[in-house]
Parts: structure tokens; C-alpha cells; sequence
């Protein structure tokens, strides 16, 4: 000890510390090196995950939809409409007659937060009740209220004089 009731170091690199063995292989420059490892591993590991996520949101590949009977023909009057499962089970449709030979079958989701969409037969307009959207029937396009996006529209096509769905429009911006 000295005068100052300190210990005197030989050393001037600042590892005076390190009383471990191998405990000088964690600075910052080996701690570097397994971050960019790590994080390169990690870019990697994600690689095809990302590929198949680009492909869906590009558009690039097309989904098959199953064919699927909705209702005749005959039990839809002009102006109303029919709510249906398309395409699994869990999600709601909503096919409305606008003609003897004019059908529309959109997604029964608002494009806000999901709620459901209901037919305003004397307006002539698709109303989401929580937010008060609107949506026009002939295109989907919201026409008031927060939703910005058309809804998600449901090919339909008749056969046989039963109105049938055969896949649902990729969303275009």
C-alpha cells in the first residue's frame, strides 16, 4: 500500500479486474462478434419465412378458392340480401341481389376493426354499425366513416340457376 492507502497497479491497461480464467474473452469486441453473428444466424434462419411472405403480399402466387353453392337463384329477391360462410366456415359473406341477373358478394367484415356489415336496403349502401362506415354495393368502396379500404369482394357466378362462390378478389390499393 502506498501513502494514500491505495494499491499501486503495474499494469495501465485497465484489466487489473478480470481475476477469472478466460473472463478477458468477453469485452465488447468478442460481445460485437456474437451480436453479428447472432443477428446473421437469425437473418438466415428467417429467410424462407420472409420469401413465402413476399410471395403472398406481392400477389405473385394465386390462391384456389373452393367452389362453393350458396342459395338459388329463386329464394333471392332483388334488393335482398343472404349471409353465407365463404371461403372456410369462419368467415362471413354477404351476397345481395341488385338486379334479376346483378348479384354482389363481399366479405362481411368491416375493413375498420372487423365488425360486421349489414345491408341498408332502402339506402342502397353496405352500413358497418360500430363506426358508422359505409360502403358502396356495386364496388365495396367505403363512401363514409373511418374505413379506407374496399371490402374484400367474393367472386360469384351462376350455374345451373344457383348463385355459387368461386374465390374472393386479392385487395388492389
Amino acid at each position: 500500500m502506498d501513502k494514500n492507502n491505495k494499491i499501486p497497479f503495474d499494469e495501465d491497461n485497465y484489466t487489473h479486474n478480470i481475476n477469472k480464467n478466460n473472463e478477458r474473452k468477453l469485452d465488447r469486441r468478442g460481445f460485437m462478434k456474437t451480436m453479428v453473428g447472432a443477428a446473421g444466424l437469425f437473418a438466415v434462419s428467417t429467410l424462407p419465412w420472409g420469401s413465402i411472405a413476399a410471395t403472398e403480399l406481392m400477389g405473385l402466387r394465386e390462391k384456389k378458392y373452393p367452389k362453393k353453392e350458396i342459395i338459388d337463384v329463386k329464394k333471392l329477391k332483388v334488393g335482398d340480401a343472404f349471409e353465407f360462410a365463404y371461403p372456410t366456415d369462419h368467415d362471413s359473406a354477404l351476397l345481395v341481389r341488385l338486379g334479376e341477373n346483378e348479384f354482389k358478394a363481399y366479405q362481411n367484415a368491416c375493413t375498420h376493426l372487423r365488425c360486421p356489415v349489414f345491408w341498408e336496403q332502402s339506402k342502397s349502401e353496405l352500413v358497418c354499425p360500430c363506426h358508422h362506415g359505409f360502403f358502396d354495393v356495386k364496388t365495396g368502396s367505403p363512401t363514409a366513416g373511418p374505413p379506407r379500404r374496399p371490402l374484400p369482394e367474393i367472386t360469384i357466378q351462376v350455374e345451373a340457376g344457383k348463385i355459387v362462390a368461386t374465390g374472393v378478389k386479392r385487395y388492389e390499393t
